[in-house]
């Protein structure tokens, strides 16, 4: 994949940079005002678009998306393993992309919500070199069996947040990513706002206070 992003860049000198995926058939566009609200003026935003696929469970309709979704049926579900690792690896390339601007591993945020979410999660854990955290809003740990592989042992700073009421990806398939994260070494800081398939005034409070805490 070819860089097609949104990109806001810090007031004040580059110090720290956040990449976040959006959800499903959105674009880079859609989480560009929750940044504006983050009060981290060092920091450079880079939103980019997912390519447009057919999705499965959308009949085939093509729409951005990082990887396909065959079902919504928990137990039954099908990881499109090859989109997430090329999802993952285009990641891999903005990280590196950003680290040649200067910017140190440790100050890299990979981020996302929903199916931008995963692809953070996938591609954070994967990655060589800590990151600085992985912020993963309303959304589940993709191809675990294949990730098992890949995870570091290193402890990263990874915050997950979930509805209560999320009608999309069931709050028991992140709790069930949360006990996979565990077993693999990692302890993510999760928290639960009623809310369904989307964020919260309190939820981004909080977000902005976890970025700072791994930023400043």
């Amino acid at each position: 994949m070819t860089l097609n992003a949104h990109i806001i860049e810090p007031a004040g000198s580059h110090q720290s940079s956040i990449i976040f995926l959006h959800g499903l058939g959105a674009d880079g566009k859609d989480f560009a005002p929750v940044a504006e609200q983050l009060k981290l003026l060092e920091t450079r935003f880079i939103f980019p678009h997912a390519p447009v696929r057919p999705i499965t469970i959308n009949n085939g309709y093509a729409m951005r998306g990082w990887y396909d979704i065959v079902t919504l049926d928990r137990d039954n579900f099908i990881h499109d393993v090859p989109g997430v690792e090329a999802s993952s690896a285009f990641v891999h390339g903005l990280v590196e992309a950003e680290h040649q601007k200067g910017i140190a591993y440790d100050r890299i945020v990979l981020a996302g919500f929903s199916q931008g979410g995963a692809i953070a999660l996938f591609a954070g854990l994967s990655f060589t070199q800590p990151l600085a955290g992985i912020l993963a809003l309303s959304t589940y740990v993709p191809a675990p069996e294949v990730l098992a592989e890949r995870c570091t042992k290193t402890p990263l700073n990874i915050m997950m947040t979930h509805g209560l009421m999320d009608d999309v990806i069931p709050l028991s398939s992140a709790e069930l990513s949360v006990q996979w994260l565990e077993k693999m070494g990692q302890r993510p800081h999760f928290k639960t706002y009623p809310m369904a398939h989307s964020v919260c005034a309190p939820e981004i409070m909080d977000i902005e206070a976890w970025l700072k805490g791994v930023l400043i």
